[in-house]
């Protein structure tokens, strides 16, 4: 499949809330139950809230569905082949849709591979964050290396398609050692890898112990060199970045996430879920009750969990496109932005970052970020956007 095949495409994203434990860098929507989970009921809500939006917009052909949060591969498979069921019931789904279920390592998790596999689910993303035993425990992980690559490799027995994610510029790391943990990573990668450079979000404990001066986190050149070092490394070895954080062998991008990236169109389901939907010739935005006992509350009472529901203007819906699309190394086509904004792109700005290195055109006319231009993007996207 190449790049331009999810033009147009239709995804739905679902969001299992829960986890064994909190990271203490994590600030997605996930919650830590220790009575138990009632999942048939969960199911019952994901149902419904599936219908209304199904109601809402009516025919769709699905292209790609993304199961994320939380831990998804802490539910049972019959939880998983129930929701996709709901999900045929409502529209159709691609021959080739890509089914994405994300999981923790753990030998737990690991063991339902082959239910959530016959469930439906034909690609998994598995959270490593990290190849070395201290590492992972600074991280709050609640697996080791070991268990990490045993998944994986449970992960090439069950599926044709399987990414992991590493998290780097950790505390104290060096761009010596973060090569050869990535190079171990890249011979255990079939097709794709996520890396991330360790953030520190407000409200987590990260931010509390780096205020007080307890946790370093790597200087900016530091931080540039292992920035360098990912590109280098995996370029060299057939995995070149396709967006900022992600990337692939030809063909193996993450066909979910492109379609946000590219600005298309998408359903969220489940606690804290966002959505951009297409509704009466509008982008609408929509995100759901954070909070999962709220969020079924609201299911039962009325049909969804909407919190959010607001059409978005045309300089909104451009300037989203704007932000997304950069992301990715083929960028956006300018002719787009115009037609959702009602402008062109300012031509002395865009002038500007080409002369400083930080953008490009393509022979194709499509604008993009410059490699050396990426380390900078969001102030690029912002002075384009001004």
């Amino acid at each position: 499949m190449t790049l331009n095949q999810t033009d147009g495409a239709f995804g739905i994203y679902v969001h299992w809330p829960f986890c064994l434990s909190k990271c203490p860098y994590c600030d997605f929507n996930s919650h830590v139950r220790h009575g138990g989970i009632d999942e048939a009921r969960y199911v019952r809500a994901f149902a419904r809230e599936l219908q209304t939006t199904a109601e809402r917009i009516g025919p769709r052909n699905v292209a790609s569905i993304f199961f994320g949060g939380g831990t998804p591969s802490l539910m049972q498979p019959a939880t998983v082949a129930a929701i996709l069921d709901e999900i045929a019931r409502h529209w159709t789904i691609a021959r080739d849709a890509e089914v994405t279920l994300e999981a923790n390592p753990t030998s737990v998790e690991a063991t339902r591979f082959a239910g959530v596999r016959a469930a439906g689910v034909n690609r998994v993303s598995l959270g490593v964050q990290a190849l070395d035993d201290g590492s992972l425990k600074e991280l709050g992980r609640l697996h080791t290396a070991k268990e990490a690559l045993d998944a994986v490799a449970i992960a090439r027995r069950h599926f044709e398609r399987y990414s992991f994610d590493l998290i780097y510029a950790r505390p104290r790391q060096t761009p010596q050692h973060w090569a050869a943990e990535l190079k171990r990573a890249i011979a255990e990668a079939a097709e794709h890898l996520s890396l991330y450079q360790l953030t520190i979000e407000p409200e987590t404990p990260f931010f509390a112990l780096h205020r007080a001066g307890k946790l370093a986190t790597p200087d900016d050149d530091t931080a540039r060199a292992l920035y360098d070092v990912t590109q280098e490394i995996c370029g060299a070895s057939g995995l070149p970045a396709y967006e900022i954080s992600n990337h692939s062998r030809s063909g193996a991008e993450c066909r979910h996430n492109l379609i946000y990236w590219r600005g298309h169109e998408y359903a969220g389901i489940g606690p804290g879920a966002h959505g951009r939907l297409d509704i009466g010739g509008r982008r609408v935005a929509t995100s759901t009750e954070k909070r999962p006992e709220s969020w079924l509350m609201r299911v039962e009472g009325t049909g969804h969990g909407l919190i959010e529901n607001e059409p978005l203007t045309h300089t909104e819906h451009a300037d989203e496109y704007l932000l997304m699309g950069l992301r990715l190394a083929e960028g956006i086509d300018p002719r787009r932005y115009a037609a959702l904004s009602g402008r062109d792109l300012d031509p002395d700005r865009v002038a500007f970052l080409q002369q400083q290195g930080a953008l490009e055109t393509t022979p194709q006319g499509r604008l993009r970020v410059t490699l050396s231009g990426f380390p900078v993007l969001d102030a690029v996207v912002a002075d384009l956007a001004a």
